[in-house]
């Protein structure tokens, strides 16, 4: 068998392996996650918030039968947070204890010198593995059989996290000026999320291997309803991203998410609907969008999208007068 045809029936198992846990990836996402592992690079996953980028972290590791381990980004995240610190509360309470056993300590030294001397063995005590708490990246580094490293929302840090990150994702070790190198045992999957809220660095991005996410078009929408929310009607189902869809067409603020049509189909079957209602559709748009000036935007549409997500052949207004105009003009 063909290296070729190898890889292709991996990705293949893939896409398959990921929609049995309900996640419906396509073959650029399969690709990119096959690549992932077998080169032992980052993956970088940019796109719209909600579109299943956190989602896919958390499938691969279940998929993979691995634990996830995950930092949240935010701005001013430092290493302290992200990789380790001391306990200096325990630290301090060393040092209670050295205090009353000093004298101990310091028996059979004649002169300040082997005094210091003696003290300066002790001196690394206080920055070895019995003071030092782990956070997520040196617990991920650390993981005896390989883990998945989800670093969400990337975007929301520093550029001097960025730059601390970059030892990590180049190598998958990390200096500690008390302890020395750590390297991984086993590198770990790392993905790194971004809803692009601000351009990432290109040493980052030199590190990674990227993906976008869009929103899905109608057909892979339906198909991740169907395998999110099974006991929805076929039919039902299809009005319902139809519905969005259009409103992804509009100048929304914030248009739908993925993660946002799935809660409104799951409020769909909680309400026992059988078809769409305007009266059901304006007071569930918050279900939907989260900004009052979207919502208010979509319910004075609401009568041309109804009509339209219910019959998704028939053109836009606007369209169908451009195209009878250029007939005319023709």
């Amino acid at each position: 068998m063909s290296k070729e045809k190898t890889a292709r029936d991996a990705i293949e198992g893939l896409m398959a392996g990921y929609e049995k846990l309900g996640y419906v990836s396509d073959e650029q996402i399969a690709t990119a996650l096959f690549l992932a592992q077998q080169l032992e690079k980052p993956l970088l996953v940019e796109g719209p918030p909600g579109v299943g980028k956190t989602e896919l972290a958390k499938a691969t590791a279940e998929y993979l039968g691995l634990d996830m381990i995950r930092l949240q980004c935010y701005e001013g995240l430092d290493e302290a947070k992200a990789l380790y610190e001391w306990q200096y509360g325990k630290q301090l309470l060393y040092t209670q204890v050295l205090k009353e056993k000093l004298g101990d300590l310091m028996e059979g030294a004649a002169t300040l010198d082997q005094s210091m001397d003696k003290l300066h063995d002790f001196e690394d005590v206080f920055f070895s593995e019995q003071f030092l708490q782990t956070r997520p990246l040196l617990e991920a580094l650390r993981a005896d059989d390989g883990i998945v490293l989800l670093i969400d929302e990337i975007d929301k840090s520093d550029d001097e996290f960025e730059a601390f990150l970059l030892e990590i994702l180049s190598d998958y070790q990390i200096s500690i000026p008390e302890l020395g190198t750590v390297k991984a045992k086993k590198p770990p999957l790392v993905f790194l999320t971004s809803n692009n809220t601000r351009e990432i660095g290109d040493a980052l991005k030199r590190r990674c291997l990227h993906l976008y996410i869009p929103f899905p078009d109608a057909a892979r929408e339906n198909t991740i309803l169907q395998a999110r929310v099974p006991e929805l009607d076929k039919s039902l189902r299809t009005n319902v991203v139809d519905f969005v869809q259009k409103l992804r067409e509009m100048d929304l603020k914030k248009p739908p998410a993925v993660s946002e049509t799935i809660d409104w189909a799951r409020t769909v079957v909680l309400l026992n609907m059988d078809v769409l209602e305007s009266d059901f559709v304006k007071n569930t748009l918050n279900v939907l969008l989260k900004f009052k000036s979207d919502i208010e935007s979509v319910e004075s549409e609401l009568p041309r999208l109804m009509r339209e997500s219910q019959n998704p052949k028939q053109q836009n207004p606007k369209q169908q007068d451009a195209k009878e105009s250029g007939a005319a003009a023709e």
